[in-house]
């Protein structure tokens, strides 16, 4: 049987996880009129970072912005295991719902972190910080809606919108995960930037370019500060292709 599973933020189970949890009004409404679980039914709920537990319906509400309410049996394993890669895909901002198909696929496979860039040769120009925070909060739901459908219990991280320069010095700083640069020329292999590598990084930052394209000046910058620039071969693949390409090959 298909497990049903629903999120709860992690504030709202007890330290050990026993007792009751409630859901949100959005998830008590999928839980009665889309699933249609009464008292009784057993339902797995997980809190986002990497905990998931077995509940049964206390009590499933009335129609409207009743929450239903959950009586906690205990620990449960998450359907997929967390990879052991923590993987930051660093996009360019895409037009359109392209965006929206980067989080939800990139969240299907296992991606830690996703980071919207700003590029010059981006389709798009947020107008203000609001408009930026709105994006931000939709992503943050198709990425749990994601977990929720592909068995993860830990959900990405979805940060603001940064510029490169930003992102450069701020993982320059940092200097622990390998960073890889994806760009359509002036690169090498994939193979060839993993010779590179010590030994098996435990952490990976993935930097993935606009529908136009790197600047010159953009791949010469990331270069400096020790990216490694890779190309993926000789296809010009479109921008949500290549991040959700990357993606599975670095998980791979």
């Amino acid at each position: 049987m298909t497990r049903r599973r629903f999120y709860a933020p992690p504030e709202s189970f007890a330290p050990e996880g026993a007792g009751v949890v409630e859901l949100s009004v959005e998830e008590s409404r999928h839980l009665r009129e889309v699933l249609r679980l009464r008292a009784g039914d057993e339902a797995f709920v997980f809190d986002g970072e990497g905990r998931e537990f077995l509940c049964v319906v206390a009590e499933a509400g009335r129609r409207g912005t009743d929450a239903a309410r959950l009586e906690v049996r205990g620990r449960a394993e998450p359907p997929c295991a967390e990879s052991p890669l923590v993987l930051t895909l660093a996009v360019a901002l895409l037009k359109g719902e392209k965006f929206d198909l980067v989080v939800q696929k990139a969240t299907e496979l296992g991606a830690a972190r996703l980071v919207p860039v700003v590029t010059r040769r981006a389709d798009v120009r947020l107008r203000d910080e609001r408009e930026a925070a709105r994006r931000v909060e939709r992503w943050r739901r198709l990425a749990l809606e994601a977990c929720k459908q592909s068995g993860r219990a830990r959900v990405p991280a979805i940060e603001a919108p940064a510029a490169l320069s930003a992102l450069c010095e701020k993982v320059d700083a940092g200097g622990e995960a390998a960073r890889l640069m994806f760009a359509e020329r002036g690169g090498v292999s994939l193979d060839e930037a993993a010779a590179t590598f010590d030994a098996r990084p435990a952490s990976v930052i993935a930097l993935v370019g606009p529908e136009g394209g790197w600047d010159d000046e953009e791949i010469e910058r990331c270069a400096r500060v020790g990216w490694a620039v890779v190309t993926l071969g000789g296809r010009t693949l479109r921008a949500e292709t290549a991040a959700i390409t990357v993606a599975a090959l670095l998980q791979h």
